[in-house]
């Protein structure tokens, strides 16, 4: 007799995702990459559990399971980094990540023998790379996105090095950071699998904080120490890498290594150029035309097509051509000033600095806002709704500008918001 799969609980799982700022559009692609990584029972009980970090207490009474059973469910889910398990205070609690960056990376993020990685990355990319919604939802609503690039230091001359601040150095971020993990890249491994991946480094992707110790516990990642952290950036900018994070400025979760060609951030970065999908340093790049040998090696480095070559106009030499930057479409990594061999580009400051959340509560509430979804945030299982969370989502609340803060007091229509708003 054939196994009856209850598709409802993957619908309801489905339903569960979009309630994140950044969902999960309903696909047929989408299913069959749930039912690989959860069974029918698992998909049912997991579309049940809040968007907040929660106990397994607080598992147990939504599962009506004792808290034994919760524990060991939980460990489990965990174990295949669908959950992130938190330790701290002698209290574990868990969170479901969204599909990205989340569980969707964690699952190709190290070769394992418990799923067909192979069948799961060709299902990766008829739902990222051929299909467009769930890319264009992540990285192209909003005004705030999830990800922002970091300059590279090496690319930075003195003076413009001056204007770099802490957070905006992925060295600030290993230097600061409690854990850091490596694993194999989810891009580069997932193109591998569909024959189009390219041969940057794949042992490169990092994580740090929380997510880190959690990947690492559960052995998706292995630690590393601040030293080969900063080792690893140097092997990242001698491959024209760019680094590509979590968009805040404090506890920065993951820092991605990204080529132009395999990764999904760089990807949507030139198929959705107009909307920004991806937020750029504080620099760009400058060419000094009259010593440009148009060679095009900063053409080639650019990992979003930013740079082209254009008639240089020299009457003594009509078939001349000199670098031209988009600045529309640059991202400000300084990738391509490491490639130029006459080193004729320069980073200089942008003129308006680019806003970064201050953290993963002020960037959620935020993109939140912005998609119409603070409502979710706000009600999302009150049984659960702490009041440390609650201060912690009023805070963030807090630090927007008027406008945002109408908004989001329209969206949850609340008067006790309203009149908190109003006071500060």
């Amino acid at each position: 007799m054939a196994h009856h799969v209850d598709l409802s609980a993957y619908n309801k799982l489905t339903e569960r995702l979009n309630r994140f700022p950044q969902g999960a559009p309903p696909s047929k692609y989408l299913e069959r990459i749930l039912k690989i990584l959860l069974s029918d029972e698992e998909a049912r009980k997991v579309s049940l559990l809040p968007i907040k970090p929660f106990t397994p207490r607080q598992a147990a009474t939504i599962w009506g399971l004792s808290e034994t059973e919760a524990f060991k469910l939980l460990n489990e889910l965990a174990s295949r980094a669908i959950l992130v398990d938190i330790h701290s205070d002698n209290e574990v609690r868990y969170v479901l990540p969204p599909p990205m960056a989340g569980f969707f990376e964690f699952s190709l993020m190290r070769i394992r023998d418990d799923l067909d990685q192979k069948l799961l990355a060709e299902l990766f990319y008829q739902y990222l790379n051929v299909e467009e919604e769930f890319i264009k939802a992540l990285f192209t609503e909003g005004e705030t996105q999830l990800g922002r690039v970091f300059v590279q230091e090496a690319a930075l001359k003195n003076s413009a090095a001056l204007h770099v601040l802490d957070y905006e150095r992925a060295t600030e971020v290993i230097d600061t950071s409690e854990q850091i993990g490596i694993s194999l890249c989810y891009c580069r491994h997932k193109m591998k699998h569909v024959g189009k991946n390219c041969d940057a480094p794949m042992d490169i992707c990092m994580t740090f904080n929380s997510s880190a110790g959690s990947l690492i516990r559960h052995g998706h990642a292995r630690p590393v120490d601040k030293v080969e952290g900063r080792e690893l950036l140097a092997k990242a900018w001698e491959h024209n890498l760019i680094q590509f994070g979590e968009n805040v400025r404090q506890r920065v979760n993951f820092i991605c290594n990204c080529c132009g060609c395999c990764c999904e951030a760089m990807l949507a970065a030139k198929r959705f150029a107009s909307l920004h999908p991806v937020h750029t340093t504080n620099f760009l790049p400058v060419v000094a035309h009259h010593n440009c040998t148009g060679c095009g090696k900063c053409v080639d480095a650019c990992p979003v097509e930013a740079i082209s070559l254009v008639s240089a106009n020299d009457p003594h030499k009509p078939k001349r051509k000199q670098a031209k930057l988009d600045r529309e479409l640059c991202l400000g990594c300084g990738v391509c000033v490491r490639s130029c061999p006459e080193q004729v580009i320069e980073l200089t400051s942008r003129p308006e600095r680019v806003i970064t959340p201050l953290n993963s509560a002020h960037r959620t509430v935020v993109m939140a806002i912005e998609r119409g979804m603070l409502q979710e945030l706000i009600f999302d299982n009150r049984l659960l709704f702490s009041h440390r969370a609650l201060a912690i989502l009023l805070g963030a609340i807090f630090k927007l500008p008027p406008v945002k803060q109408l908004l989001a007091s329209k969206q949850v229509k609340s008067r006790y918001l309203e009149a908190l708003i109003a006071k500060r």
